[in-house]
């Protein structure tokens, strides 16, 4: 089959997504929006958030529904993608991978601590399994880390996994250090796709 109608297949594939369309109707920037709004009705995790950190944001869909839901709360959003405008979102273009990203952050926060980190980080996809556990699983590691740095006393954490090679490993080191942790899988999730998501609520200061 030609690339051309691999890319038609696509594009159809992509227009008849119900979570395309209702991401257009709703004037999101994208269908990623669905997954992190399953997870907030529910687990409520956005209830009484004051402070909230989106990683790999661009290009944007949860930080828009963050302010949506929470108007009031401060919403820090970062990619080493670049990323138009969202009006009382904070944006670094930065590569969170890179401590000169993590610095930058750190400094933008201030004295502020963060009540959630959000993360559907992924990396550039190369279609070998392995290297792209690898991948995510290191960004995984990396949201994980920043806890210790930024997330105030019973802050919660959403971070996009693959199962597989160290998938377990992160569910075990979740669990020590929140009071709850839930495997979650929403409905907007591609079926063809083996992300899912770690949610962990109540850190452990």
């Amino acid at each position: 089959m030609s690339k051309r109608s691999d890319t038609k297949r696509w594009l159809n594939k992509h227009r008849n997504d119900p979570y395309v369309r209702a991401a257009q109707q709703d004037n999101y920037r994208s269908r990623a929006v669905y997954k992190l709004a399953e997870v907030d009705e529910r687990d409520r995790l956005l209830k009484g958030k004051r402070c909230v950190v989106d990683l790999g944001a661009a290009p944007g869909g949860w930080s828009q529904y963050c302010r949506r839901q929470r108007p009031e709360a401060r919403v820090v959003a970062l990619d080493r993608l670049d990323m138009k405008p969202i009006e009382g979102v904070e944006f670094l273009n930065v590569d969170f991978d890179q401590q000169a990203g993590v610095d930058a952050l750190l400094a933008t926060l201030g004295s502020d601590r963060v009540d959630l980190v959000l993360s559907d980080m992924a990396p550039n996809l190369t279609g070998i399994m392995v290297a792209d556990q690898a991948g995510v699983m290191q960004l995984a590691e990396l949201a994980l880390d920043l806890c210790n740095e930024v997330l105030d006393s019973n802050g919660d954490l959403l971070i996009k996994v693959f199962q597989g090679e160290g998938f377990d490993e992160m569910l075990v080191d979740m669990r020590q250090r929140f009071r709850r942790v839930a495997v979650r899988k929403p409905k907007a999730s591609r079926d063809a796709s083996r992300e899912m998501y770690l949610l962990g609520q109540g850190w452990r200061t």
